[in-house]
């Protein structure tokens, strides 16, 4: 191998793990989607963004950020995550309201993981201004 190839591998390497899209499904990094708000660099303007986001903590396994987006009313102790899950995937199926404009907010979605899928409608709300996560309502495929 010559020095020129050596000298290049690393940057290619690096420029693909920078390419990567975001898990929540969106074509952005991770780094300028989901992980600007799990960073604590920004919050998420809308329920949708919310919701594409705590999907991507999901698959990340990052707790504190999804106890910090969790409504002080319902949220739990501390989250259960199974060691067995794999998620795969998100589709958004619809939202009602939740724009900046509003202070509720709902997303329907279908949530990929390998052997199944979890169907819900999840309810948000602002909480001094930024989006919390209340409960959602598991929905039949």
């Amino acid at each position: 191998m010559s020095r020129r190839n050596a000298a290049h591998r690393p940057e290619r390497a690096s420029i693909a793990a920078h390419t990567r899209s975001c898990p929540c499904g969106l074509a952005e990094t991770y780094e300028k989607c989901c992980g600007r708000f799990h960073q604590g660099d920004a919050t998420a303007p809308t329920a949708e963004a919310l919701m594409r986001s705590r999907y991507s903590a999901f698959t990340k396994r990052d707790e504190a950020y999804l106890l910090r987006t969790w409504h002080p009313r319902t949220r739990p102790a501390r989250v259960e995550f199974d060691p067995g899950m794999k998620w795969t995937g998100l589709e958004i199926l619809g939202t009602g309201d939740g724009s900046a404009f509003h202070s509720t907010g709902t997303v329907t979605f279908r949530a990929s993981y390998r052997g199944g899928s979890l169907h819900e409608r999840s309810r948000f709300e602002r909480v001094d201004g930024a989006w919390v996560y209340v409960d959602g309502e598991f929905l039949a495929d």
